[in-house]
């Protein structure tokens, strides 16, 4: 049976497994609220290089920016680190069109190496699809008899940029240090979305954020019994993973106050504790 693999812009989309390493049921760990990690847990940092930073970017020296995708960068009001400062996003759907993407499917081990389109070596190719070629020829899996390695281009006009590829393919085999891998190009039709962002600085820096988010959502935890102190002293420690009727009582007591982030079954919030603060996380 064949197997894919797939790489998104060059990054791998693998799953991973841990042998022996089963998730917990419940979690409470607790660690020192530097200002760092608060700002880290209440924003998402904007990495340099990525469509999201220049989008950004394009917002704030321009006052919007629109970029165009399958789905949006940012969700309405999302709350993003960049470079020092610290903004609120703001998002508009413009419209949808529909666009062709192009996938490039690699076969480490192809039967037949004779080229139909063309041979190039891999040294020879265009500086774009060598970028996107990389991660996937540095994990060679030729030794896997029939692997697959996928990776998405995008459109013609982000993934093709002189590609010797996308849209046009011109060659079917690339050599690298002597060994063949066969091309494949495959393409469909999607719908791409249309945004527009806009960009509202909420701190000047991590400092001033988190003071911001201390002053909204730090609360004291105080009047414990001596089985919850001893959860919460676990969780200061390393980790506590017991489920228990303290465990339990010590998340009621988060989830009465606001977090900074929650879902169905777990949380983040800001905690004193004796004279300490603590950015502490719950899973029940």
């Amino acid at each position: 049976m064949r197997r894919r693999q797939f790489l998104a812009g060059g990054a791998a989309l693998l799953p991973v497994v841990l042998a022996g390493c089963a998730h917990p049921d419940v979690v409470l760990d607790m660690n020192e609220a530097t200002d760092e990690r608060v700002a880290d847990k209440a924003s998402r940092l904007v990495d340099t290089g990525s469509s999201e930073y220049a989008v950004v970017a394009d917002a704030l020296e321009n006052g919007s920016a629109t970029d165009s995708g399958r789905s949006k960068l940012f969700d309405e009001g999302e709350t993003v680190r960049f470079e020092d400062a610290i903004y609120e996003v703001s998002t508009t759907r413009l419209g949808d069109s529909d666009v062709t993407v192009y996938e490039v499917l690699i076969d480490f081990n192809p039967d037949d190496t004779t080229p139909d389109l063309g041979e190039i070596e891999y040294s020879e190719l265009p500086e774009t699809d060598r970028a996107r070629l990389e991660p996937a020829l540095v994990a060679d899996h030729r030794e896997q008899d029939g692997v697959d390695m996928s990776v998405g281009y995008g459109t013609a006009d982000r993934g093709g940029d002189g590609s010797v590829f996308v849209p046009d393919q011109q060659y079917d085999i690339v050599v690298r240090d002597g060994d063949p891998y066969r091309i494949r190009v495959e393409s469909e039709v999607e719908t791409e979305i249309e945004f527009r962002y806009e960009v509202t600085e909420v701190a000047p820096d991590i400092e001033t954020f988190a003071a911001q988010i201390r002053d909204r959502y730090l609360f004291t935890l105080s009047g414990l019994s001596e089985s919850e102190r001893e959860v919460v002293e676990n969780a200061i420690d390393g980790t506590h993973f017991e489920d228990t009727d303290a465990f339990q009582s010590v998340v009621d007591r988060l989830r009465d106050h606001d977090a900074i982030d929650i879902a169905d079954v777990y949380g983040t919030w800001l905690v004193e504790y004796e004279d300490s603060e603590y950015v502490t996380y719950a899973q029940w």
